[in-house]
C-alpha cells in the first residue's frame, strides 16, 4: 500500500508538472504544439494566480471560444483583471468590449476610458482607435487636432492604418492646416508597407495630381497594387481607368472585369458603372435587363446616379416592365440627394403629369434645383416656365436670363429661345441682328427652328442683307428636318 501511494504522489506530480510546463500561448495551438484544452487549462491556473498575461490571454480565449464555450461576460471580467494589473493589451480589448456591448453594457465613454489607458502606455492599437474616437466623436468630444496627436503617435510606431489616416487628415485639413504633400507623404509610407487602402489613396493623388504631378500611370500603378489585395475601391478605380484610357491602354472589358470584382463586394460605385456597361453594351453584349440588376443594387445603397439611372429604365420600359410611378419613386430618391440629373427629370415628370399629379409650381421648383447647379436643359425649360408662365409669374427677363446661361452651355434649344426674345423684345431690347447671331447658333447645329427663323431674316432683310436664295437654303435645310413651316415658307415668292 505504501508503496502504491508513494506512485500515486508520483504521478499527481508529475501531472502537475506537466501541465505548468504547458505556456499560456494561443500560438503554440495555431501551430499544432499543444492542445487547445491544455492551453486553456494552464491559462486559467496562471490566471487564477494574478498573471496579467494570462488573464489577458484566459479572456481571448473566452471570447474566441477556444477551449471552452464562447462566453463574452467571461472575457470582459478577465480582460478586466488584467487591465487593471496594467496589461495595455486587455486594457484596448476591454475597450473593444465596452465599444461593442459585448458581455458589457455599450458605452462609449468606458470604451474611450479604457482605450486611453493603453494608448498613453504606448499601446499603438489603442492609439489608433482612440484618434477615430475624436474623428467620430463617439464617447468623446470630436476634436480633430487630438485625432492627430493619436495617429501621429500610433503612425511613429509604424502603424500603416494610423499612417494613412493621419494621410487622411492632412489631405481634408481636419485638426491641421491641409497639406496635399503631407498627406502624400504618409499615403506613401503606409502604401509602402503594403496597405491596400493607402495604396487606393496615393492612386487618388497621382490621379488628380494632389502634392504630385498629375500621372495616370503612377495612379494605376498604385490603383492596381490596392486592387489587387481586393480593395474593392481601388478595384472600381482601376475599371475607371480602363474605361477612360488613363494610365492604361482604353479596354472596356478589363473596365467590366475590375467593375465586377467590386461589385461583387458590394461597392455601390461599381454596380452602377457596370449597370451603365451593360445598358450602353460597352465590354459586354447590351443587356437591359442585367442593366437594371445592378442599377438596383447601387440603388438600394442610396447610390444617386444609380436611383436615377433605374428610374430612366421603369419610365422607358427598358429591362423591367414600364411604370412611371416607379419611375418617380427612384428619381425622387436620386433628387433629394443632390443628383441634378434626377432634379431636372423630376421637374419634367411634374411638367407632363407621368407617374404624379401634373403640377407646374412643383416642376418649376425642381427645373429651380437643378438650373442653380447648372443644368443646362433645366435652365432652358426654367426659362420657359417664366416666359409662359407656367408654375412662376410670367416673366420676361427671367426668362431671358436662364435661356441665356443655358445658351453660354451650347444648349442648342436654348440658343433658339434666346433668339426668339431678341427678335420679339421680350425682356430684352429688340434686337434683329442678336436674334440673327443666336439662330446661327442653333441651326448650325441642327435645331431646325431655328433654321427656319434664320431663313426669315434672310428673307425679311432683318438683321442681315436680305439673300432670298440663303433663305431657301435654310428653309430647306429646316424642313428636312422635320418644321413644317419651313416647308410652308418654301413656297414663298
Amino acid at each position: 500500500m505504501r508503496i502504491r501511494l508513494l506512485i500515486a504522489i508520483t504521478a499527481v506530480s508529475a501531472f502537475i508538472a506537466g501541465c505548468d510546463n504547458v505556456a499560456c500561448d494561443l500560438s503554440l495551438i495555431d501551430s499544432g504544439k499543444a492542445d487547445v484544452a491544455e492551453v486553456f487549462k494552464s491559462c486559467s491556473r496562471k490566471a487564477q494566480n494574478g498573471d496579467a498575461l494570462a488573464q489577458n490571454t484566459l479572456g481571448n480565449m473566452y471570447f474566441r471560444g477556444q477551449g471552452t464555450a464562447q462566453n463574452y461576460a467571461e472575457s470582459a471580467k478577465w480582460y478586466r483583471k488584467a487591465a487593471e494589473h496594467g496589461n495595455t493589451k486587455a486594457q484596448s480589448n476591454l475597450g473593444n468590449m465596452y465599444y461593442n456591448g459585448q458581455g458589457v453594457q455599450q458605452d462609449y465613454s468606458e470604451a474611450v476610458k479604457w482605450y486611453r489607458k493603453a494608448a498613453e502606455h504606448g499601446n499603438v492599437v489603442a492609439q489608433l482607435i482612440l484618434g477615430f474616437a475624436y474623428v467620430n466623436g463617439q464617447g468623446i468630444d470630436k476634436d480633430y487636432s487630438e485625432a492627430i496627436k493619436w495617429f501621429r503617435e500610433a503612425a511613429e510606431q509604424g502603424d500603416s492604418d494610423a499612417q494613412n489616416n493621419l494621410g487622411n487628415m492632412y489631405r481634408k485639413g481636419l485638426g491641421v492646416e491641409q497639406n496635399y504633400k503631407d498627406a502624400v507623404n504618409w499615403y506613401r509610407i503606409a502604401a509602402d508597407q503594403g496597405n491596400a487602402y493607402a495604396q487606393v489613396n496615393l492612386g487618388e493623388m497621382y490621379y488628380n495630381g494632389y502634392g504630385v504631378e498629375q500621372n495616370y500611370a503612377e495612379a494605376e500603378k498604385w490603383y492596381r497594387k490596392s486592387a489587387d489585395q481586393g480593395n474593392a475601391i481601388a478595384q472600381n478605380d482601376l475599371g475607371q481607368m480602363y474605361r477612360n484610357g488613363r494610365g492604361v491602354e482604353q479596354n472596356d472589358k478589363e473596365a467590366v472585369k475590375w467593375y465586377r470584382k467590386a461589385a461583387d463586394q458590394g461597392n455601390a460605385y461599381a454596380q452602377s458603372h457596370l449597370g451603365n456597361m451593360y445598358f450602353n453594351g460597352y465590354g459586354v453584349e447590351q443587356n437591359y435587363t442585367e442593366a437594371a440588376k445592378w442599377f438596383q443594387k447601387a440603388a438600394d445603397q442610396g447610390n444617386s446616379t444609380a436611383q436615377n439611372n433605374l428610374g430612366h429604365m421603369y419610365w422607358n420600359g427598358l429591362g423591367l416592365e414600364q411604370n412611371y410611378a416607379e419611375s418617380v419613386r427612384w428619381v425622387r430618391k436620386a433628387a433629394y440627394h443632390g443628383n441634378i440629373n434626377a432634379q431636372y427629370n423630376l421637374g419634367l415628370a411634374y411638367f407632363n403629369g407621368q407617374g404624379v399629379e401634373q403640377n407646374y409650381a412643383e416642376a418649376a421648383s425642381w427645373y429651380m434645383k437643378a438650373a442653380n447647379n447648372g443644368h443646362a436643359d433645366a435652365q432652358n425649360y426654367l426659362g420657359h416656365m417664366y416666359r409662359h408662365g407656367l408654375g412662376v409669374e410670367q416673366n420676361y427677363k427671367e426668362a431671358v436670363n436662364w435661356y441665356r446661361k443655358a445658351a453660354g452651355q451650347n444648349n442648342v434649344l436654348a440658343q433658339g429661345n434666346l433668339g426668339d426674345m431678341y427678335y420679339n423684345g421680350y425682356g430684352v431690347e429688340q434686337n434683329y441682328a442678336e436674334a440673327f447671331k443666336w439662330y446661327k447658333f442653333a441651326a448650325d447645329r441642327g435645331q431646325a427652328q431655328a433654321q427656319n427663323s434664320l431663313g426669315w431674316l434672310y428673307f425679311t432683310g432683318m438683321g442681315v442683307p436680305m439673300d432670298r436664295n440663303i433663305a431657301r437654303s435654310w428653309f430647306k435645310v429646316s424642313c428636312q428636318n422635320g418644321e413644317q413651316t419651313a416647308c410652308n415658307n418654301l413656297k414663298l415668292r
